[in-house]
């Protein structure tokens, strides 16, 4: 994967999400409160730069509208696997949630697909994207 027609911050991993979906906004607030390291930037799937990026990893949104991780210039991961990547990075308790590795992803994507079919439903939807605040702009990207 080359990644030079992107202008993306060196050494950060990209994390697409739903920005319409409370779930996904939520769960991006959480991300931001424990990354501790300052490793993740995040795009809205809906953004010209969630767009492109999903056009070079050759991912059709219409098929996966979750989370996506993407790691510029050497991987990406998708639903349950970018979940578990993700707080791979937290400290403290969330280091428990790496027992699920060992699970098949199709396993455990049974568990997301659920709750991604849901989540509108669930937790409802907004009507635009969700603008971040002054002091977390930085952590988003364009």
């Amino acid at each position: 994967m080359n990644d030079k027609n992107f202008d993306l911050p060196e050494n950060k991993k990209i994390i697409l999400f739903d920005g319409v979906c409370n779930l996904c906004n939520s769960s991006v607030t959480k991300v931001i409160q424990y990354d501790k390291k300052d490793v993740f930037r995040f795009a809205s799937l809906q953004s010209d730069l969630g767009k492109k990026i999903l056009d070079h990893l050759k991912i059709d949104p219409t098929k996966t509208d979750s989370i996506i991780l993407y790691e510029p210039n050497q991987a990406y991961y998708i639903k349950s696997a970018a979940a578990l990547q993700i707080m791979k990075e937290f400290s403290g308790w969330w280091k428990l949630t790496q027992i699920f590795t060992v699970l098949p992803s199709g396993f455990s994507n049974i568990f997301y697909d659920f709750v991604a079919r849901n989540r509108y439903k669930w937790y409802g939807k907004k009507d635009s994207c969700m603008i971040p605040t002054p002091e977390l702009k930085a952590k988003f990207l364009d």
